[in-house]
């Protein structure tokens, strides 16, 4: 316990040194004698109206700096609050960050006119909405966040906080809120069982504060009252966020809904099974895996089978086309769209890997992006490619926020195979980058890529590897299977065989190098979850007990989720520098009809 608590101390203080230097890096904006430009707006919180002083000074520094958005922090905002912004605001970093979400002081913004068009933006009408509003329009341009001198922060109720939360943290919010009482617990046990060491701990927290705040560039009036108080404090809004508010409207709204789309049942999801495999036409096949949906918790049981002759896993019975409608729904927009959007925003890496891999092979003029979603891959990638024009194609409404956000030259909204024989050999490059084992079927889809490309023109494919070890280990908790969505887990081998049939000659395969340091920490949120899964679902309601069910497990459970990220990071650089992983991509080049495919390689 000694040790644990002396760690404890340490993260404590370098947390608050952390939190120091962000906020001493906030730009304060500077007094202008320029009248404020007719292109900007100004979006304030309700019951907040904006010094005329403060707008011509954010005006003239966004006018500087070829800013889209400002977001006004008041100098003298409340301490907790102000922590609460600089540990998710990096001065540094946030304005070159353009996957990442936006960020506010709940004060007020700076908006273009531009950026106000393309978002068809709407006044907020409370707290959440201008947290939601801020988390969007950052995503519409270069955006900022400044401390604007003249303006006073207002009082903001409790009684919406767990809201704003979900909003600003998405899918992590549960271990944000559950981090504090954990902790307490600890510095608790440490002060019974070594007072000294224990009381240490509890100073480096009571301090944090002081250290974060005291001399910056924010004024917090309330910081020494925090400082002696904050236990009482912090119990106070802890236990006032969760008693709080917390029903989506939309959710309410969407029960009526659910309950007819259930109401004959699961069976119309699922087409008849098949008797043999859509890759071979074997006839030998045999339950892999059964599972349920693990993610959204929506009713039904889905079958991964394998076949005997070529080894092929896929989804048996397959989902009918209302079986996509109704398992896709709600999925990446609806109801869940902040929450994908936070997990597809979290970082760039990945999609930057993907494109340098393509520019070691070609440097395309054209690329299109299949299964593009919101654009996150498009706009990432002109980093590496800065020449590249990159269009999106998705069959959901997501291509359309996508190119109202302009991270994606055009948006084609409809299904691949339907639309490819619109833009035949108009790509130099085309991705399908999780994409491939949602379809109902991968050689419609690569025949698409074939007619879409010109020759010798590359198609990229990145999938999860079924073969992997974890697969077998971690059992329906890992997450490639990704019941009902995933409907083909396809080997390396067989991609291999289906890029060949379709006029394709594999180039490189990348395998250690793709792969994703998330397995272990997946499947614990799998688990924790399926043992207790969000009570307010608009196709599975429960009431309170199982709200405060939710609560107990997801506090006990924490350890378990970062355990899972600890492994994972432990042992990903080992995958990371073999030639296995949960992950593989490849880069196939489209042959001309006068040329011969080059003898079969075996990949890596």
């Amino acid at each position: 316990m000694t040790y644990v608590l002396i760690a404890l101390t340490a993260l404590l203080v370098l947390d608050a040194v952390r939190m120091r230097g962000r906020a001493s890096g906030l730009h304060v904006l500077a007094p202008s004698d320029e009248p404020s430009s007719a292109d900007h707006r100004v979006i304030a919180a309700p019951g907040v109206t904006v010094d005329p002083v403060t707008v011509r000074a954010a005006s003239a520094w966004a006018r500087a700096e070829q800013l889209a958005i400002v977001d006004l922090i008041p100098r003298d905002l409340p301490a907790i609050r102000a922590m609460s912004l600089v540990q998710l605001v990096d001065p540094k970093h946030y304005r070159g960050d353009k996957l990442g979400p936006g960020r506010t002081a709940g004060h007020a913004l700076l908006v273009s006119a531009d950026v106000a068009k393309r978002a068809e933006l709407v006044e907020p009408t409370d707290d959440v909405d201008l947290v939601r509003l801020a988390i969007r329009l950052k995503h519409f341009g270069r955006a900022d966040v400044a401390i604007a001198p003249e303006e006073h922060a207002r009082p903001i109720g409790l009684q919406h906080r767990f809201d704003i939360l979900k909003a600003l943290l998405g899918p992590s919010t549960a271990m944000a809120l559950f981090v504090l009482p954990v902790m307490w617990i600890v510095i608790g046990l440490g002060i019974w069982l070594h007072p000294l060491v224990g009381l240490i701990a509890l100073g480096a927290w009571q301090l944090q504060p002081l250290i974060a705040l005291a001399g910056t560039r924010l004024r917090s009036r309330d910081l020494l009252v925090v400082t002696l108080l904050r236990v009482p404090i912090e119990l106070a809004i802890l236990v006032r966020t969760l008693a709080g508010r917390r029903t989506p409207p939309a959710a309410i709204a969407r029960r009526a809904e659910y309950e007819q789309l259930l109401a004959g049942g699961t069976a119309p999801f699922l087409e008849p099974r098949r008797e043999t495999c859509p890759l071979c036409e074997s006839t030998e096949l045999s339950v892999h895996l059964r599972n349920s949906d693990l993610l959204q918790h929506k009713p039904g049981r889905f079958t991964i089978e394998r076949c005997g002759g070529c080894g092929h896993l896929f989804q048996n019975p397959r989902l009918s086309l209302a079986g996509l409608d109704f398992y896709y729904k709600d999925f990446y927009d609806g109801l869940g769209e902040a929450g994908m959007e936070f997990i597809f925003g979290y970082g760039a890496e990945p999609y930057h890997a993907r494109a340098r891999m393509m520019r070691d092979v070609v440097t395309p003029a054209r690329w299109l992006d299949v299964g593009a979603g919101h654009g996150h891959f498009c706009v990432a990638a002109l980093d590496e490619l800065p020449a590249t024009r990159f269009d999106g194609l998705d069959f959901s409404e997501s291509i359309d926020e996508a190119q109202r956000r302009g991270w994606v030259g055009h948006g084609y909204r409809g299904m691949f195979p339907d639309l490819a024989p619109s833009f035949a050999g108009g790509y130099d490059a085309v991705s399908m980058s999780h994409y491939l084992e949602h379809t109902l079927d991968p050689r419609k889809e690569l025949a698409a890529a074939h007619i879409a490309l010109a020759p010798g023109g590359c198609l990229m494919i990145e999938v999860p590897d079924p073969d992997f070890i974890f697969g077998r280990l971690l059992g329906r908790f890992w997450l490639p299977w990704f019941q009902p969505q995933h409907q083909h887990l396809i080997s390396v081998g067989n991609l291999e065989k289906l890029l060949r049939e379709h006029g394709f000659e594999p180039i490189t395969w990348h395998r250690g190098a793709a792969h994703q340091k998330v397995d272990f920490f997946f499947a614990a949120w799998l688990v924790l979850d399926r043992l207790a899964p969000p009570p307010r679902l608009p196709w599975r309601w429960r009431g309170r007990i199982a709200g405060a069910w939710r609560l107990f497990a997801w506090t006990v459970g924490a350890p378990l989720i970062l355990g899972g990220i600890v492994v994972d990071n432990l042992i990903g650089p080992f995958f990371q520098r073999a030639k296995v992983s949960n992950t593989y991509r490849v880069i196939a080049r489209r042959v001309a009809q006068n040329e011969t495919a080059s003898p079969t390689v075996p990949p890596p």
